[in-house]
């Protein structure tokens, strides 16, 4: 889903737009994933923004955890161990991989669970949907 703004968002210290990525991150790329969600599988602290750093897993590792659920537009980032991961209200959120939007929170098990990392969709394999989204939408405009 790609929402048009009645009006161009007013970009400043909080606001800012973010690249498609140019190629998929590979594991160990380092990311951020940020959102209003719960930061517990039970809790909820909606009104203050959160932000993660985290690491991409190996395709391995992310099939390992979600046996035959993972697609080739899906991928797990977290940490293997547990204790740091998006969670319930994060759904739609950016991970954001060097500046570029690698991905969207999507689901998992739980909330920070060992052996349940994160799942998200992976942008680049809708790259040129967005793209042709995009320039449909600014050609009505004109």
């Amino acid at each position: 889903m790609l929402i048009k703004l009645s009006k161009p968002a007013t970009l400043n210290t909080y606001v800012q737009p973010v690249a498609l990525p140019t190629s998929w991150a590979p594991a160990g790329t380092k990311c951020v994933v940020s959102g209003w969600g719960n930061t517990m599988s039970s809790t909820a602290d909606s009104d203050k923004l959160q932000c993660l750093n985290l690491p991409i897993l190996s395709f391995n590792d992310c099939d390992n955890s979600y046996p035959g659920q993972i697609t080739n537009a899906m991928f797990c980032a977290g940490f293997l161990e547990g204790g740091k991961d998006s969670c319930q209200g994060d759904s739609g959120g950016p991970v954001v991989c060097n500046g570029e939007l690698q991905g969207v929170v999507s689901w998992g098990y739980g909330c920070a669970e060992p052996g349940n990392p994160g799942v998200y969709a992976k942008v680049c394999i809708f790259n040129n949907w967005l793209t042709s989204n995009m320039a449909h939408y600014a050609q009505i405009e004109k």
